[in-house]
């Protein structure tokens, strides 16, 4: 099978017979070594993957789907989005057959567009993924009309983490987002900061917590 997505892989530091996993989504814009700058400080035990967006947008520039803020809302591309998701399936298989991993302790996370497209594959496909981290994202309010509200969906852990200043992705957003989770039954992690759209070293400080609480607790 080929490669359908290009990354960055960093092994776990511990030796770990079937580690978890963790893929990282970057924002739109950006590349696989935005987030890939952070796995210095997340836990040993992890298999840490940064994935690249398969749509190009110029030099390292890429992204998941086109989005257009042209009426002051965001106005996606959701076949591009649709497209993405597949990608990210496929990539799990990929990965499933070269490298040693628990598939039943994958977690997903991103920053902005790449928090929303974590959110997209693990409400939308929860026996793949155990854990949501969305930093400064949003649920597609196309995507919550297809959640399927099933035990796996209500075993999810999900961290949120969103900046009162943030001028791209309003709070608004990340408070919509808690606020459906709860009123389906999933109390997910959730924090605001004062904050612009950017990961601010109290939001990693906090994130690193949790996954560590979290990868200890096998439940």
């Amino acid at each position: 099978m080929e490669k359908p997505l290009e990354c960055l892989i960093r092994k776990p530091k511990v030796s770990v017979e079937n580690p978890p996993l963790l893929l990282l989504l970057h924002g739109v814009g950006s590349n696989e070594e935005d987030l890939f700058s952070l796995t210095n400080y997340l836990p040993d035990s992890l298999l840490v993957v940064s994935v690249r967006g398969p749509l190009t947008l110029g030099r390292d520039s890429y992204g998941w789907y086109e989005v257009l803020f042209t009426t002051g809302q965001p106005k996606i591309n959701l076949e591009q989005e649709r497209e993405s998701r597949k990608l990210l399936l496929e990539f799990l298989d990929y990965l499933k057959l070269n490298y040693q991993f628990d598939e039943s302790n994958v977690w997903i996370g991103g920053f902005s567009q790449g928090a929303i497209m974590s959110y997209s594959i693990g409400l939308l496909h929860p026996e793949r993924i155990k854990g949501i981290i969305a930093l400064s994202g949003r649920l597609l309010e196309e995507n919550k009309t297809i959640v399927n509200v099933t035990e796996k969906i209500l075993n999810k852990k999900i961290f949120i983490s969103h900046g009162t200043n943030d001028r791209v992705l309003s709070v608004e957003y990340a408070r919509s987002v808690k606020g459906y989770l709860e009123s389906i039954g999933i109390h997910p992690h959730y924090k605001e900061y004062e904050e612009g759209h950017s990961i601010n070293r109290e939001m990693l400080k906090d994130l690193i917590q949790w996954l560590e609480v979290e990868l200890e607790n096998p439940k």
